[in-house]
């Protein structure tokens, strides 16, 4: 029986991976800091605001990398898509917090 190999020049792109990773840590750090308020039931120091708007930056850059990978045609797409999926929750999550603080 014959084996069937495929040969790929493909790989994992660093900045696939640094995407991910960005999208992870606006993820963490918006869940850590929605956590902190809701304990202190909304009576938040200037500290959490910076937090979120670090989150936004490294969502944008994040997605920004992410985006760019995934339009290269040698790497695999897991981190690519992965990275983008995770920017885009991050930015969700702090429009509805933007939406709820502006209209509740």
């Amino acid at each position: 029986m014959r084996k069937k190999y495929i040969y790929t020049n493909k790989r994992h792109s660093n900045r696939a991976v640094m995407a991910t990773i960005l999208g992870i840590l606006s993820n963490v750090s918006l869940a850590v800091v929605i956590y902190l308020s809701y304990r202190k039931n909304g009576d938040i120091p200037a500290g959490y605001g910076v937090t979120g708007v670090l989150a936004v930056l490294f969502s944008l850059v994040g997605l920004g990398l992410g985006i760019v990978t995934a339009r290269d045609k040698e790497i695999y797409r897991l981190f690519p898509c992965l990275g983008i999926l995770l920017n885009l929750i991050a930015l969700g999550v702090l429009a509805l917090i933007i939406y709820l603080a502006t209209y509740i």
